[in-house]
């Protein structure tokens, strides 16, 4: 057919011998993420929440730990429940408690948990391509109640094509709440409980993480980054002092995930 310029509709300008292409314009090629639109919206925080809460009595279970541990380590109730709203990392809170001690080693337990934290920074890249659509505050301040937990199931929605931006603000807040009350409890109950490996308690987190890793699955080249994690992670608790065997496996896997991209 002739379109009304004049010229061959089927003929492609960039073809020599004139035939026909189906290849698809640039713009039908652009990844799913980069078309798809993110929204801010009640509905986004709900979906957030919702799914999220299964996951947060499990963390509660963790909580109930931390407080206790925090109990043991000298602080009230109040100052365990004033640590977990303001910091809401469960990992960096106990390593903390674990190193309170008179008189109080502020250097030590300021690096110990940056080295600990130092992960937040690589989680909260990833989530970039989405969150950077937002306005700051909405996604700053959904970043201020990121955990691990409720980080891995904003990815595997926000990478669905759902454009729910406000998810991950909902899943924060049912860790908040699940974590502040279940500290409370934990502190609360203090010595009556004993130590809480007696109970198991101390392998809930463990659980969660299990549960979480099922979810994020994607076959076999998904254990590429996490041997590589691992690995480096054992090694480095065996060489390097502190905790910073966290971020060196996680720093490890990010490397290798950069370089299976590029080729």
């Amino acid at each position: 057919m002739t379109g009304f310029d004049g010229s061959d509709a089927d003929h492609d300008p960039g073809d020599p011998a004139g035939r026909a292409t189906d290849e698809p314009v640039a713009e039908s090629r652009a990844p799913a993420d980069e078309r798809q639109p993110v929204t801010f919206s009640r509905e986004g925080i709900r979906a957030g929440l919702l799914t999220c809460l299964p996951v947060a009595v499990g963390v509660g279970g963790y909580g109930v730990a931390f407080g206790m541990l925090a109990r043991r380590a000298g602080l009230s109730v109040a100052e365990a429940a004033l640590m977990s709203a303001t910091v809401l990392a469960g990992a960096a809170q106990i390593v903390a408690v674990e190193l309170w001690a008179e008189p109080l080693p502020v250097a030590t337990i300021v690096l110990t948990t940056l080295a600990i934290n130092l992960r937040y920074s690589l989680m909260g890249a990833a989530l970039g391509p989405w969150l950077e659509r937002l306005s700051p505050g909405r996604s700053y301040g959904s970043l201020l109640l990121m955990a691990d937990e409720n980080w891995a199931l904003t990815m595997r929605d926000l990478k669905s094509g759902s454009g729910r931006g406000a998810f991950l603000l909902g899943t924060g807040i049912a860790m908040w709440c699940f974590w502040v009350a279940s500290t409370i409890l934990g502190a609360a109950a203090g010595g009556v409980i004993g130590d809480p490996a007696r109970y198991g308690i101390d392998f809930v987190l463990a659980a969660v993480f299990v549960a979480l890793a099922a979810e994020l699955w994607e076959g076999r080249s998904t254990l590429v980054p996490w041997l590589v994690a691992l690995a480096t992670a054992v090694a480095a608790a065996e060489l390097v002092p502190g905790r910073w065997y966290i971020l060196l496996g996680g720093l490890a896997a990010a490397a290798v995930e950069v370089i299976r991209h590029d080729r």
